[in-house]
């Protein structure tokens, strides 16, 4: 086995942390700041964390556009990152200038949600509309703040394409999302020769 101390150095050519917790969903984010100016940005540190009512959460390292305007606003959308929207989503994690639109430098369409101010991101099949419920600054073991936020969200509204909805299910597959892995240019999709079936245990 190989074994190293986190805090010592892994002594890898790249950190094999992100590599080993992967693949990983993709938090599209996107918010606008006080001032209606947008932005939208990926997250690879993203899952959901509750079922009833749906609570959605995305990790940023460093106080970024994305976490004040979530503070601002006290809003989010996530957006599906799919196969086809890959290149429009990497090019939404290039760092622009504050209040610098990447709706417009990725072009993408923005369009208005129901419920939250935010824009969502009209070509993904699937939106979730938020309203923050916390944002929770990190800590070490030993009590140190770490420069990384968390910011949770209560879903309040869903977009689904309806080509999606199959027999009343969302077919997982069919949303053709794609997932983070390591290194810095690593994703991953899904695949149905990859599809488990496994019955819960009964009682």
């Amino acid at each position: 086995m190989y074994v190293y101390d986190p805090a010592k150095g892994h002594g890898l050519r790249h950190d094999p942390f992100i590599a080993i917790v992967a693949p990983r969903p993709i938090g599209w984010i996107s918010t606008q700041n006080a001032q209606g100016e947008r932005n939208l940005a990926p997250y690879s540190f993203f899952n959901a964390f509750n079922y009833r009512p749906p609570i959605v959460g995305f990790a940023s390292i460093g106080w970024k556009d994305t976490t004040q305007n979530a503070r601002e606003t006290g809003v989010f959308v996530w957006n599906l990152a799919t196969r086809a929207l890959a290149a429009s989503m990497s090019t939404t994690s290039a760092r622009l200038p504050y209040g610098e639109d990447e709706f417009a430098a990725s072009n993408l369409t923005p369009e208005a949600c129901r419920v939250v101010a935010a824009p969502r991101v009209a070509e993904s099949p699937v939106t979730f509309e938020c309203r923050v419920t916390q944002i929770v600054q990190l800590e070490t073991a030993a009590s140190l703040e770490l420069n990384t936020w968390v910011v949770f969200g209560e879903v309040v509204a869903v977009h689904i394409d309806e080509a999606l909805i199959r027999d009343g299910v969302y077919d997982t597959l069919a949303g053709d999302p794609i997932l983070r892995g390591g290194g810095t240019d690593e994703y991953f999709g899904i695949a149905e020769d990859h599809r488990l079936r496994i019955p819960r245990p009964t009682p």
